[in-house]
């Protein structure tokens, strides 16, 4: 769209000053229209300040100065019955600019269904043997009256917004205020808005349902004029003072729902930033068909989360609606069905035409990294404007606000300042700095195959890729003990309840990037079992530290919509994936594979003794490595 110039400014009394004025004359000059006269300046509108490439804080930081507007916007959706189509209760603040100076301001917007706080919850029960039907609400876990922070999707006692208390004029208290300090100053306006079925907002929370994703979008609507919006007092209000510009931001939950909107195509989406973000709803409670909590809240399902924010004041209306939630998720077999296909973001990918800026956690367990990776490949496939940024930490974790502003700069300010250009993969590494890459997954890892020779000294078998030893076909047994969690069984130098693949001492660093692939030929003696496969870096103090992991429902070996019963002691080929990660194995480690049955921190958990029986000869893992093979044979001593 060409440079964006300011055309004036504020007068000097309402200028930041210090480093907010910095760069204002040059980019004055750019515009070509330097405004002196006090006149002039109270006639013409206001504009951005753009100094290399990122919005300059030249606007008031001081609240009182800013214009804050509660409003609910009409949805075409009655997802709770009442015959009145639902309305997302929303709050805009923007720059008294916007009315005083003719300031047309792009949107940074947050939805969330977390604004309200949070209910108490009981999870499922997840000790019972496998396709066995619990009742849903069976106490296992009690979340008593804790709530999540909407910043980092945690439950805490209380959630906190990251700015200060508004102190401006409009509804009190304010929905939130995050953003606000960080995106005022800089000529944008900010939203905030309740889910469907939370706080003010109408309609019912359905965790991940196509109502939610329409409820956010008609906020998107709105700041173009295409939906209605209303006042407490039933006013209609219209947003004359946006550009219709829109970029969507949010961890977790809030972050979900720029992909779900994202995925509509809506007109006036500009950019998103997905942070810990889902990309498939089925991949947060559920993988390759097996039954699994996100980490740390084992026996979560869509009926728990929904129950959980469920906060509008009628707690009634919506019962039936998470009824049906606990009825068509199934937590029985575990299979993909019409539920998760409509929360499944993949299928509409091809609409999204917004610039994505995926950041994620590589030690999220809450929210996966499979679901950054999928998404960022399937945009990347596509030619969609992409950047990805993968820290060191867990769950949450933006980019830093300079990185930020390029990407708001360019694609809700419309400065050309060469965003698209730049590298796009931004990692930090083991020791926390900064790396810049062309790519993510590295377009020079390759998939590595790597065959699991047996034990000879019953501790641990062989990681290689000298399949010449592999000597005769052997059967190696795993007896399942749920009560046994992964880092222990990694931990311990033997056990029957895990089997272990260990590669040599490595001569040198060797790095993964992208999605390990598990290939297992076995057999089990009841007809349902957890498969879980676990990769370890091993220090030289053989410590162990789990890199990724993977699970994978025997039932489900040719399909996850399908549950086809196992036959004790017939063979059956498992392939399944592990979580993505980018990962540097050092000198003196050595990379393992470690196979368990049921995991403590996420599967179901059976009664004891269910016996594995693994095919080492016909078994692999394949690992994205750079390099390839070469790689691995150069480093494994």
């Amino acid at each position: 769209m060409g440079h964006v110039a300011p055309t004036a400014f504020r007068s000097p009394g309402s200028v930041r000053r210090g480093a907010a004025a910095l760069g204002l004359a040059a980019t004055m000059t750019l515009a070509g229209v330097a405004t002196t006269s006090a006149t002039a300046d109270a006639a013409a509108p206001v504009g951005p300040v753009i100094q290399d490439g990122m919005a300059q804080p030249v606007f008031s930081s001081n609240r009182n100065d800013w214009i804050r507007e509660e409003v609910w916007i009409e949805t075409p959706v009655d997802s709770d019955g009442d015959g009145r189509n639902d309305r997302v209760h929303a709050e805009v603040t923007r720059l008294r600019e916007t009315e005083t100076a003719g300031l047309k301001s792009p949107v940074v917007y947050e939805v969330s269904p977390y604004y309200a706080g949070g209910n108490p919850i009981t999870n499922h029960n997840v000790d019972h043997d496998l396709n066995e039907a619990v009742r849903p609400g069976k106490g296992w876990q009690n979340r008593g009256g804790s709530v999540r922070n909407p910043a980092t999707d945690e439950r805490l006692a209380v959630a906190a917004d990251a700015d200060e208390a508004a102190v401006g004029t409009g509804p009190q208290p304010a929905i939130s205020t995050s953003h606000e300090s960080n995106w005022l100053p800089r000529g944008f306006a900010v939203v905030h808005a309740e889910s469907l079925g939370s706080g003010k907002s109408d309609g019912c929370p359905t965790t991940g349902g196509r109502n939610e994703t329409i409820g956010a979008k008609s906020v998107v609507d709105w700041l173009n004029g295409r939906a209605r919006a209303y006042n407490a007092t039933g006013g209609e209000v219209k947003a004359p003072w946006t550009t219709g510009k829109v970029g969507m931001i949010g961890t977790s939950y809030n972050g979900t729902l720029p992909n779900a909107v994202a995925s509509t195509g809506v007109d006036g989406l500009e950019a998103i930033v997905p942070i810990s973000a889902i990309s498939s709803w089925y991949d947060y409670y559920r993988a390759n068909g097996a039954v699994v909590a996100p980490g740390g809240y084992q026996g979560e399902d869509t009926d728990v989360l929904g129950e959980y924010v469920y906060t509008r004041a009628d707690r009634q209306v919506c019962r039936s609606v998470i009824e049906e939630l606990a009825k068509a998720q199934d937590r029985v077999t575990g299979d993909y069905n019409a539920f998760w296909d409509e929360r499944n973001y993949m299928n509409d990918v091809g609409k999204v035409h917004a610039a994505v800026l995926v950041a994620h956690g590589l030690n999220d367990w809450n929210v996966k990294t499979k679901h950054a990776a999928q998404w960022y490949e399937a945009l990347k496939a596509r030619g969609v404007p992409h950047k990805i940024y993968l820290h060191q930490g867990g769950h949450g974790g933006s980019p830093s606000v300079n990185v930020l502003n390029r990407w708001f700069t360019r694609y809700l300010w419309g400065y050309e300042n060469g965003v698209e250009n730049d590298p796009r993969a931004l990692i930090q590494r083991e020791d926390r700095t900064l790396v810049e890459y062309a790519e993510w997954p590295e377009p020079a890892a390759a998939a590595t195959e790597l065959n699991l020779a047996p034990s000879t000294d019953g501790a641990s078998g062989v990681l290689t890729g000298d399949k010449t030893r592999l000597g005769k076909p052997v059967t190696e047994t795993i007896v399942d003990d749920a009560s046994k969690r992964a880092q222990t069984l990694a931990d311990t130098v033997t056990s029957p309840n895990r089997l272990a693949y260990k590669s040599g001492t490595l001569t040198g660093a060797v790095r993964l990037s992208g999605t390990p692939q598990v290939s297992l030929r076995m057999s089990y003696d009841r007809p349902a079992a957890n498969v879980t496969a676990l990769l370890v870096d091993y220090d030289q103090n053989g410590k162990a530290k789990i890199v990724t992991r993977g699970w994978v429902d025997p039932q489900n070996r040719k399909s996850i919509s399908k549950t086809e019963p196992v036959k004790p002691g017939s063979p059956y080929r498992l392939d399944f994936d592990m979580q993505p990660h980018d990962y540097v194995f050092q000198a003196g480690h050595r990379i393992a594979i470690v196979l368990l049955s049921s995991d403590y921190e996420y599967t179901i958990r059976p009664t004891p003794g269910t016996t594995l029986y693994l095919d080492t000869t016909k078994s692999t893992v394949t690992l994205p490595l750079v390099g390839g093979a070469a790689a691995f044979t150069a480093a494994n001593g």
